[in-house]
């Protein structure tokens, strides 16, 4: 019997083959010339993102297409979320070089780990089926358990690693399960199969429903929403502070993406059982996000808690099941990243000064270095939501999605909690501003960082008072979604 091979267009994985190829070779560099190799690979990673960058946008336009059997797709969500991971990749390593440097962890393994989570979180985007979302979750999962443990010197990095690992295997073993009940209800593995199973069904499984929330509530895990959310606050402090920007950003455009492709393609039909579901797991992660954050004196922490606030809102544009809901998610997620990006890359700055990441060490700022000061409180405010930044946006399209769909008490609750966030992000400006600094401030901003800081401050800025080229982008990219 004649064995048929699924197709291959190698063409659509060029970008994922192209980034695996340059972690290899930066893997062989790194065991061949050792130190004499580490300020090289830095740049050749970023490098290699601007290319992976061009090579996607050459796909740009064209019509959505698979390969290997339906298992990947590329589409014009799949190219919008891959641009979004690059982004959310490159920026981090661009400023994490001086950090890097400065505790002598600049070695190639970190840049390697940093490019296959990549590959990973761009598989888990183009997936066709449960078992390649599976895959490409582990592999950017496994890179990012290391990373997190990455200052092997420090206990609080080998414990973050540790916890993250642990919980981070439950919860895959959690997803596992449910897509086996998926297959065994359905008897397919494939996205689009399970929707048109249930086109033509007439009676729904309580096995398939349960398959259903159990992948829910393991990639839920990965974007720490509430109550799966216990590791993010350990993990933050514990990573050294350039993986923590890394994980507060990438793996919540994977995730998202992924939920894009398992709600809306195979679960289409199903809202009204996982709606509910996403909704009180949106209620639950803005008031940990609000409450948590409140008490917290370590700043990482502190936006720990900060981002699984944001998570809620970002739930609550999913479970519209409008297509305004899904453009805002879009929006929320390229305003969060440069958001966060600009925080941490100011932390980064801070803690090559000298200051540590207690949130009261940085009293007295405004007066020492008003610059730094400004930023820091722009993004504090955009986080919160204040007009003109484009956080206020990001935040107002979730609420105006949630409106047209009705939802006008989970509307209200989220504006609750967004004031009571509002006061932590106030209160870091109140310090920078009105306290008095107790020590001298001497530090240095390198140039990775200016560039880091222009880019994110532009964002926040510009996407705040002229958002129309974001808004029409979004749109366009989920009008063409299947």
């Amino acid at each position: 019997m004649a064995v048929q091979l699924p197709d291959m267009n190698l063409v659509l994985l060029s970008p994922e083959i192209f980034i695996a190829l340059l972690a290899m070779v930066l893997l062989l560099m790194s065991a061949w010339r050792g130190k004499e190799s580490r300020g090289l690979m830095g740049t050749l990673a970023i490098g290699g993102l601007l290319l992976a960058g061009l090579l996607l946008a050459g796909h740009s336009g064209s019509a959505p297409a698979t390969t290997l059997g339906g298992g990947f797709i590329d589409d014009s969500m799949a190219r919008f979320m891959k641009m979004l991971l690059l982004v959310a990749t490159g920026l981090p390593l661009l400023m994490s070089r001086d950090y890097l440097t400065q505790h002598d962890l600049d070695s190639g393994e970190y840049f390697v780990l940093s490019l296959f989570s990549l590959v990973g979180a761009m598989t888990m985007v183009s997936a066709g089926s449960f078992l390649v979302l599976y895959l490409g979750l582990e592999l950017m999962s496994l890179s990012i358990y290391v990373l997190a443990a990455y200052q092997r010197d420090q206990l609080r990095s080998s414990e973050a690693g540790l916890k993250y690992f642990i919980l981070g295997s439950l919860a895959s073993g959690i997803l596992l399960y449910g897509i086996s009940l998926i297959y065994g209800a359905t008897g397919t593995v494939m996205i689009a199969g399970v929707g048109d199973f249930l086109k033509a069904a007439t009676h729904i499984s309580p096995v398939l429903l349960l398959g259903a929330a159990l992948v829910v509530i393991g990639i839920c895990f990965k974007v720490a929403a509430a109550p799966f959310h216990m590791w993010a606050p350990d993990v933050y402090e514990g990573a050294p502070t350039s993986v923590t920007a890394f994980i507060a950003i990438m793996p919540k455009v994977a995730a998202f993406a992924a939920f894009f492709r398992i709600l809306l393609e195979a679960f289409a039909l199903l809202h009204a059982h996982w709606g509910p579901m996403l909704q009180l797991l949106a209620v639950a992660s803005l008031a940990a996000g609000a409450f948590g954050a409140i008490a917290q004196s370590n700043i990482k922490r502190l936006l720990a808690y900060s981002s699984i606030g944001h998570v809620g809102f970002l739930l609550i544009g999913l479970t519209t099941g409008n297509l305004l809901g899904h453009q805002s998610v879009l929006i929320y997620l390229t305003i969060y990243i440069f958001m966060s990006v600009g925080a941490f890359c100011l932390l980064l700055v801070l803690n090559k000064g000298g200051i540590g990441d207690e949130i009261q060490d940085y009293a007295g700022l405004a007066k020492k270095r008003p610059l730094l000061a400004f930023l820091m409180s722009m993004f504090m405010f955009s986080m919160a939501g204040i007009p003109p930044l484009a956080g206020f946006i990001a935040k107002l399209y979730v609420l105006m999605a949630a409106v047209h769909a009705g939802m006008i008490g989970l509307a209200v609750i989220s504006v609750l909690f967004s004031a009571v966030g509002a006061f932590y992000y106030l209160r870091i400006v109140k310090i920078i501003y009105f306290d008095q600094s107790e020590e001298p401030f001497a530090m240095e901003v390198g140039l990775s960082h200016r560039v880091v800081l222009a880019v994110s401050a532009f964002v926040v800025l510009v996407g705040g008072l002229f958002p129309s080229r974001l808004l029409a982008w979004t749109q366009a990219t989920m009008q063409s979604f299947p």
